[in-house]
């Protein structure tokens, strides 16, 4: 059966809440995800207290294209050939933040996640939302296991979103996280042994 997909009315409803500093619940290639406003610090707070997650763990951002990306991070040369290579897909590029993110998003570090995720119903929000860049992190409760279809959704996290955009049901399973210009992989995970290939290939570079 052909899963529903949000119309244009519903992700444009999505987009206006994330400029109000509402949460947007979407699916992505992996599972679905908690979206609000990334370069908000307020917005990014409300990510973190429906999650009930620590403050020490920081966000993943996401957007649409690599030219959104570059107004929020800043990329090395190397980054912008893995991410060349590897997005839109189910990767999480750590790279240089930009001084515009709040340091509630990275838990004051100055690298962060960034999700350009291969699935359309989120980059088709991430548009409609651009330029704001959206937080790319498990629409979960924190401890609990990630969704992948808005009715197993804890009612803690559809309660608090304004707007919950079904894609149906997603594949599961979770990002790698890579740094590029560290050659470091945190977390293994889809396409994990493309990216340690990747890295091996360009390590004198």
């Amino acid at each position: 059966m052909t899963p529903h997909l949000p119309t244009d009315d519903e992700l444009a409803a999505a987009a206006d809440a994330i400029a109000d500093g509402e949460l947007v619940v979407y699916p992505t290639e992996t599972v679905y995800g908690l979206g609000a406003d990334a370069s908000s610090a307020d917005a990014v707070e409300r990510v973190f207290e429906t999650k009930r997650r620590s403050r020490d763990k920081p966000l993943s951002l996401g957007v649409p294209d690599v030219e959104t990306a570059r107004r929020y991070t800043r990329l090395t040369e190397r980054d912008e050939r893995f991410v060349d290579a590897f997005l839109p897909g189910p990767v999480t590029v750590v790279v240089e933040a930009a001084p515009s993110l709040p340091d509630a998003l990275t838990a004051g570090r100055d690298r962060v996640g960034l999700r350009i995720p291969d699935h359309p119903v989120a980059l088709s929000f991430y548009r409609a939302a651009k330029p704001l860049p959206v937080t790319a992190t498990s629409a979960n409760l924190s401890g609990h296991g990630s969704v992948r279809r808005v009715a197993d959704l804890s009612s803690a996290v559809s309660d608090a979103c304004a707007v919950v955009l079904d894609g149906g049901e997603t594949p599961g399973g979770g990002s790698t996280v890579v740094d590029p210009g560290r050659g470091v992989v945190h977390r293994r995970g889809a396409h994990a042994d493309r990216v340690a290939a990747w890295l091996a290939d360009h390590a004198d570079e």
